[in-house]
């Protein structure tokens, strides 16, 4: 399984989540869309999810926490206990085994970053 994590500002764009999922590799072959669960219901993600046509899959802060993720910035690691939510989640969601495709990739308004993860899905 393929899954996007995302991790974004109050105010995102369709578009900066846009170039930020393009620079992390692209949607090509993914199952899901991923971030944390307050954030799950932002308008600009779900507009994305529905444009390509998978789920969103929120991911609780708690587990988020209990993730180690090669991107640290030291604001998120302070907030949710993980170095990146982008990271964290797309791990998260993509399952057992999951590995990074693709490492935090920042939109150039720098309000939304994207990673992607394979593993099994469970």
């Amino acid at each position: 399984m393929k899954a996007a994590g995302f991790g974004f500002k109050h105010d995102v764009t369709l578009a900066a989540l846009r170039e930020a999922l393009a620079d992390a590799g692209g949607p090509e072959d993914l199952a899901a869309v991923a971030t944390v669960s307050d954030k799950a219901e932002t308008a600009a993600l779900k507009l994305l999810a529905r444009e390509l046509n998978v789920p969103i899959k929120p991911v609780s802060a708690d587990v988020l926490a209990g993730i180690a993720t090669p991107t640290q910035s030291e604001l998120i690691k302070a907030k949710f206990g993980t170095g990146s939510i982008a990271e964290a989640a797309a791990l998260a969601v993509a399952g057992r085994g999951a590995r990074l495709v693709s490492t935090r990739a920042v939109s150039q308004d720098r309000t939304a970053t994207a990673a992607i993860a394979e593993g099994d899905g469970e």
